[in-house]
């Protein structure tokens, strides 16, 4: 059985969408998988009316199309009660880090939701499978679990397989051992501000990775250049990014009130 140690639960998870972008595109389909530390296991599987058409283009990989979801829920409709199903659990996907959390957090965002997975450890499988032999999800599965993927891009399919390639890889790689965080910090190799990674530390502070300050610190281009703030949240960068400027430039008034009194 599984290496995989549990102090907590563990939601595994995987989105289909109508896109790739962060900001604008919305989940169509949604399947979690919690795992407990005495090894049970509850589902939730939903399909989203992501409100918004799903381009053609996307419905030729996952195979959802308007017609599909028209009758279904919208986020803002399940997100309270997907929230408290996940609350105080470690989270877990495949390349779920850069794509699904992001997306996600926006989901919980746009529905009043103020989501900080930060408390959370995330087990990216892609990124242990990546380390080790860089491949896709359908070549992990059929790597670690000697299985064909069956209804690859359907999202219970895929983080079921998810599931199954970390605990092979568990199996397969003794030196990773089984706790969380240890697989959080193998998986995670950057440290990032926001979920987009719009803002990343740097010898621990918040500094910009895109655009004509990339590399330099938040809090000196908002020092000096203050309307660069107003631009970005005018933007249409993710509603997290905006949340996590906006703290950085409270603590930076804070700390200018506390050196005038």
């Amino acid at each position: 059985m599984s290496k995989l140690t549990l102090k907590r639960p563990i939601v595994f998870f995987d989105l289909e969408t109508t896109g790739t972008d962060h900001a604008k595109d919305r989940i169509v389909e949604l399947a979690f998988v919690k795992i407990m530390p005495d090894g049970s296991r509850e589902k939730l599987t939903k399909r989203i009316n992501p409100g918004i058409p799903i381009p053609p283009e996307t419905t030729a990989i996952h195979g959802i199309t308007d017609e599909d979801v028209k009758d279904c829920p919208l986020f803002k409709q399940v997100a309270h009660t997907l929230y408290d199903w996940m609350k105080g659990c470690d989270l877990g996907g495949y390349s779920s880090s850069k794509f699904d959390l992001p997306l996600l957090a926006e989901e919980f965002l746009r529905a009043g939701i103020n989501v900080d997975f930060t408390e959370r450890h995330m087990v990216d499988v892609q990124q242990i499978f990546f380390k080790m032999e860089t491949r896709t999800l359908t070549a992990a599965y059929n790597f670690y679990c000697n299985k064909q993927l069956e209804n690859a891009h359907s999202a219970e399919a895929d983080i079921n397989a998810t599931i199954e390639v970390l605990e092979a890889q568990l199996e397969r790689y003794n030196d990773l051992g089984g706790e969380v965080p240890a697989l959080h910090k193998f998986t995670h190799t950057d440290e990032y501000v926001d979920y987009a990674r719009r803002i990343v530390l740097k010898d621990g502070h918040p500094v910009f990775n895109f655009g004509k300050h990339k590399g330099r610190k938040v809090e000196e281009i908002f020092t000096i250049e203050p309307q660069y703030y107003d631009w970005m949240m005018q933007a249409d960068f993710a509603l997290h990014t905006k949340q996590k400027i906006s703290e950085i430039l409270n603590r930076m008034k804070l700390k200018n009130a506390g050196f005038k009194s």
